[in-house]
């Protein structure tokens, strides 16, 4: 009796083991499980990451700036349209519109920087 319970178990992991092995064998195939929840999350999560918002992308531009050393943003206006970033205002540096425009190209997603930035002068009110 005790080899026919030892056998039902060896038989049970044996079975378990071929079911998982044949599982993901066709999980790897081209095309995978059509009904695979892993499969689906896998391909909204990729899409997700790609198609990221213009405002997910104003937000995460504007932290660019402030991790942008030498960069004063305070009066530096960010817009998003179909990923493409526009900063407008001014900057009270010439070099600081490049740095502006480095930052904006360094953000996940976006895929052009048009920089409209200007220098602020002493005369000028900042608009």
């Amino acid at each position: 009796m005790r080899t026919n319970g030892t056998s039902r178990i060896v038989g049970a992991i044996v079975a378990v083991s071929l079911a998982i092995g044949a599982t993901y064998a066709f999980a790897q195939t081209p095309g995978g499980m059509p009904n695979d929840a892993s499969a689906q999350n896998q391909s909204i999560t990729t899409s997700a990451s790609r198609a990221r918002t213009d405002s997910q992308l104003v937000r995460d531009v504007r932290r660019a700036f402030t991790r942008t050393t030498g960069l004063n943003s305070a009066s530096i206006h960010v817009q998003a349209r179909h990923a493409v970033v526009t900063l407008t205002g001014s900057v009270p540096q010439r070099s600081q519109i490049q740095r502006a425009g480095n930052a904006a190209r360094s953000v996940r997603g976006v895929r052009a920087v048009t920089n409209r930035l200007t220098v602020r002068t002493r005369h000028s009110s900042g608009h």
